[in-house]
């Protein structure tokens, strides 16, 4: 069971808290209870900027090392960011990652981290017409421009308003591993982007941008049992149609054909085997290739920018 708290301020926005509250919420119903939520302030009622009025615990949880606290942004005037916590909650913030825990925050939920010293010397971000003032007034903070959200040392900072789906779908990706964040975001009906500050770190996240709920459902066959052959009839059945419609169906959704996709998740994970010092034909046997040949094919096209 991981506890994520989240740290309300006055005045906070509700869908960057909203965002990633439905994103762990949906994570418990698909993965079990591995998450519990608990919401905690300096008061126990929280106005926010939209005009709802919050409750909240007022006493700070015990918490270990697997647990998450993560601070919503708020209104701010975008000339200054007024001071949001008290001297015994960044405290306790500081000690929760001291003590190997991760702390999170959306949009100007960075400067209450930063008031807390944990941005000092570490990349982080926050919503782009705040990053200049974030870079003036904790001139240590290693701010990065338009991206959706960075993590350094335990740190997770992300941009505004609904970068903290992505946040929140990034350490469910951490936890549980990119096919279990893609059956949240499917469920949630969003797509699960990319940082921006670097490539799209698995094939099954960057060819889940659609809402074929038939795709999806293959996909979350294949992403199972990419290491077995998997037959194109098989697959079908499974999802109610026949062969041709599925073929059309994937294509036109993914880019690919079901085959094709299953070889994409079989090279990536030969490549991390090869980078982590796997022989190729080490990697070829682990990822369900009968022998490197196929893999070597793979490569050489994926090399040279072809399919």
């Amino acid at each position: 069971m991981t506890t994520v708290v989240f740290l309300l301020t006055p005045g906070l926005h509700l869908l960057d808290l909203a965002g990633p509250a439905q994103v762990f919420s949906t994570a418990a119903t698909l993965l079990g209870p591995e998450y519990r939520t608990r919401y905690v302030a300096e008061r126990p009622e929280v106005p926010t900027a939209q005009g709802v009025t919050l409750l909240a615990e007022t006493s700070w949880p015990e918490l270990g090392t697997d647990d998450l606290v993560l601070v919503p942004g708020w209104r701010t005037g975008g000339t200054a960011v007024r001071r949001v916590l008290s001297d015994a909650r960044a405290r306790a913030l500081a000690a929760h990652h001291a003590a190997g825990g991760t702390v999170a925050s959306v949009c100007s939920g960075a400067f209450a981290l930063a008031e807390a010293g944990l941005l000092d010397g570490r990349r982080c971000t926050t919503h782009h017409e705040l990053q200049a003032l974030l870079a003036r007034s904790h001139p240590r903070a290693r701010v990065v421009p338009d991206v959706l959200y960075v993590t350094d040392g335990g740190v997770v900072t992300s941009a505004g308003i609904a970068s903290g789906i992505d946040l929140a779908l990034h350490l469910v990706t951490v936890r549980h591993g990119p096919s279990a964040a893609a059956s949240v975001a499917r469920q949630m009906v969003v797509y699960a982007r990319r940082n921006g500050d670097e490539p799209q770190a698995s094939a099954m996240l960057r060819h889940r941008g659609h809402v074929v709920d038939v795709v999806h459902r293959v996909q979350d066959a294949i992403d199972a049992r990419y290491r077995s052959p998997l037959r194109l009839g098989e697959l079908a059945a499974a999802a109610g149609v026949s062969e041709r419609t599925l073929t059309r169906a994937f294509t036109s959704a993914t880019g690919l054909t079901p085959l094709r996709y299953q070889q994409a998740l079989r090279l990536e994970h030969a490549e991390h085997l090869i980078g982590t010092g796997e022989t190729v034909e080490g990697a070829a046997r682990a990822v369900g290739f009968q022998d490197a040949r196929m893999l070597r094919r793979l490569r050489s096209r994926s090399a040279a920018g072809t399919s």
